[in-house]
């Protein structure tokens, strides 16, 4: 079955960094475009960036654009999102997710506080 595991996730101080990784199992996973996705406390679970299949077309939320690079091995069946200069508004539990047909599929997820 479809499984995606994230890890990565930590406290970190404003203006730090974080490398976030979701390891995908039970499916092809080449062939399928991946997306990071995070909700915070109280507000609706958003997407804030995605990437193609085979890794060349990636797409950021506003939010994240400039400051994050999402990548993806698919050899290694793993999704990365690197984030830098983060902010305390960047706080929440980070999903990575998949659709395959009609159905989606997400991770347990990992949290990233941003607090000094």
């Amino acid at each position: 079955q479809v499984q995606l595991v994230e890890s990565g996730g930590g406290l970190v101080q404003p203006g730090g960094s974080l490398r976030l990784s979701c390891a995908a199992s039970g499916f092809n996973f080449r062939i399928y475009a991946m997306n990071w996705f995070r909700q915070a406390p109280g507000k609706e679970r958003e997407l804030v960036a995605t990437i193609s299949g085979g890794g060349g077309l990636t797409n950021y939320a506003s939010s994240l654009k400039g400051r994050s690079t999402i990548s993806r091995d698919n050899y290694k069946n793993t999704l990365y999102l690197q984030m830098n200069s983060l902010k305390p508004e960047d706080t929440a539990v980070y999903y990575c997710g998949v659709k395959i047909l009609t159905r989606d599929y997400w991770g347990q997820g990992t949290q990233i506080t941003v607090s000094s």
